[in-house]
C-alpha cells in the first residue's frame, strides 16, 4: 500500500526507477483528480483482495512526493510521504515484489503501519505499468498474517493490474473525448453565427425587392443583385471554409477545451488534495484568490500536477509550525486570460545554482527538512509541464528564509 523511496538518476540508488522522470511525465500525462478515481476502481480492489485472501487491497499511484492510495478494500483510502512506503519497491521493476513478513524486515518494521494499528505483516504488490513501460503506481495485498500467494492467484492479480491500466486510460481519453466535443460545439455555434449574417442579408434584400414591387428601378435592382450575390459568395466561401477545416489541426488553439475550473473550484480542490500533507508535517496551508474574475471558468489541463507539485515541494522543505501561501488570480488581457499563480514557503531555501539546475530541467536532488531524500524531479517536472501548457515560471529564493514560484498560464478566453 505504500510507495516508493525516490531520490534522482543523477545519484545511485536502488530505490528510484531508471526512467522516473519520463515515468513521471507519463502519469501527468493522465491529468488525474486523485480525490476522484475511487468509484471507478472500488470493485477491483474487492475483487484482488478476495482472489488473494487478504484482509486489505489498495490501487496507489505515486507521484514526485506522495502515494495517493485511489481506491481500497479493507483500508480508508489515504495519502503517504513517498518514502513511508512500501508500493517504492515494487514499481522498480515489472515482477511482484513481496514481503512475507514486514516486522521482521529492516526496511520497514519501524513503520507505524508496522508497529502500530493496523501491525501489517505481508505485503504483495504489482506495478501498474502502461503500453509504454513506466509504471504509474502498484497494486497491493495486505495482511496482518503471512500469507502465500499461489502461481495461479499472481496470475489473476495481473490480470486485474492490466484492468486498472485500462481504466485510467479510457478515463483519459474519455476527458480528451469531452474536450474536443466541446470544441466542436464552440466550431458550430461559431459557424451557425458567421452563416446568420448571409443568409439574413438575402432575405432581407430579397424582401424589399419583393416589397417594392414595380416601383423598382433598375439601377436599384441590378445594386440588389450586387448585394445578394456578394452575401451569396461570402455564404459559399464560409462553407467551402467549414468543409475544409481540420478541427484537431495544430493551429487550432490548444486551450479550446471544456471548461472544469474556476478561481473558487480550484481553491477548494487544492485544500481537499493537499491540507492532509499539510496537517501531517504540521506547517499551515492558505489559499488565497482575488475574487475578481473568480467565476470565469477555465480547463483543468494539468493544473493539478503543477500546483501540486509546488506545494507539496513547498511543504516537504517547510520545518514544522512553517507556513506555505498559495495566491491564485486570473488576469483578462489582449492576449487571453492568464491563471497567475505564486506558491510562498519559509522554509531551507534555494540556491541560486539550484534555481538554474531547476529552470534548465536538471535533476539534483536535496535534503528535506526531516532529512528525506530529495528526488530532485518534482521541480524539474513543473517546469516541464509548464513549458508544455506554453506558460512562465520564476523562482525567488533566499537560503534559509523562504523559496517563491511564480507561475504564468494561458488558459483561453
Amino acid at each position: 500500500m505504500f510507495a516508493i523511496m525516490l531520490t534522482t538518476q543523477t545519484l545511485v540508488s536502488p530505490h528510484v526507477p531508471k526512467n522516473e522522470f519520463e515515468r513521471l511525465v507519463e502519469l501527468s500525462n493522465y491529468d488525474l483528480d486523485y480525490s476522484s478515481l475511487e468509484g471507478h476502481f472500488k470493485d477491483l480492489t474487492k475483487l484482488a483482495a478476495k482472489i488473494a485472501g487478504t484482509e486489505i487491497s489498495l490501487i496507489n499511484l505515486i507521484d514526485s512526493f506522495t502515494q495517493w492510495s485511489v481506491a481500497g478494500y479493507g483500508f480508508p483510502a489515504v495519502q503517504m510521504d513517498r518514502e513511508e512506503t512500501v508500493c517504492q519497491y515494487t514499481i522498480l521493476g515489472d515482477s511482484p515484489f513481496e514481503v512475507r513478513d514486514l516486522s521482521d524486515d529492516v526496511r520497514f518494521k519501524e513503520k507505524t503501519f508496522v508497529k502500530e494499528e493496523p501491525k501489517l505483516r505481508y505485503y504483495w504488490g504489482i506495478p501498474l505499468a502502461t503500453p509504454n513501460g513506466h509504471n504509474l503506481g502498484a497494486l497491493c495485498v495486505l495482511d496482518k498474517k503471512m500469507k502465500t500467494i499461489s502461481p495461479e492467484k499472481v496470475e489473476m492479480l495481473r490480470i486485474i493490474g492490466d484492468e486498472i491500466v485500462s481504466r485510467l486510460s479510457l478515463l483519459r481519453d474519455m476527458d480528451e473525448l469531452k474536450k474536443s466535443m466541446s470544441t466542436i460545439r464552440e466550431d458550430h455555434k461559431r459557424v451557425a453565427h458567421d452563416i446568420r449574417g448571409p443568409i439574413g442579408g438575402i432575405i432581407g434584400l430579397a424582401q424589399i425587392l419583393q416589397d417594392q414591387g414595380d416601383d423598382n428601378n433598375l439601377e436599384e435592382v441590378l445594386e440588389f443583385i450586387h448585394l445578394i450575390k456578394k452575401s451569396g459568395k461570402s455564404l459559399l466561401e464560409m462553407a467551402d471554409d467549414v468543409l475544409s477545416q481540420n478541427f484537431h489541426s495544430r493551429n487550432r488553439p490548444k486551450l479550446n477545451k471544456k471548461l472544469e475550473y474556476n478561481l473558487f473550484t480550484l481553491k477548494e480542490k487544492i485544500y481537499d488534495l493537499y491540507a492532509v500533507q499539510a496537517k501531517q508535517k504540521e506547517v499551515a496551508l492558505s489559499v488565497h484568490l482575488k475574487s475578481q474574475n473568480g467565476d470565469i471558468p477555465f480547463p483543468k489541463n494539468k493544473l493539478l500536477q503543477i500546483l501540486g507539485n509546488l506545494i507539496s515541494n513547498a511543504i516537504k522543505f517547510t520545518p514544522k509550525y512553517g507556513n506555505v501561501e498559495m495566491h491564485l488570480s486570473l488576469a483578462e488581457k489582449e492576449d487571453g486570460n492568464w491563471l497567475i499563480v505564486s506558491v510562498r514557503d519559509n522554509g531551507l531555501g534555494i540556491s541560486q545554482e539550484r534555481i538554474q539546475e531547476i529552470l534548465s530541467g536538471k535533476t539534483n536532488s536535496s535534503q528535506g527538512t526531516k532529512g528525506e531524500k530529495g528526488y530532485g524531479f518534482g521541480l524539474p517536472l513543473v517546469k516541464h509541464l509548464v513549458d508544455t501548457y506554453h506558460g512562465k515560471i520564476k523562482i525567488k529564493s533566499e537560503l534559509g528564509l523562504y523559496s517563491l514560484f511564480l507561475v504564468r498560464l494561458p488558459v483561453g478566453r
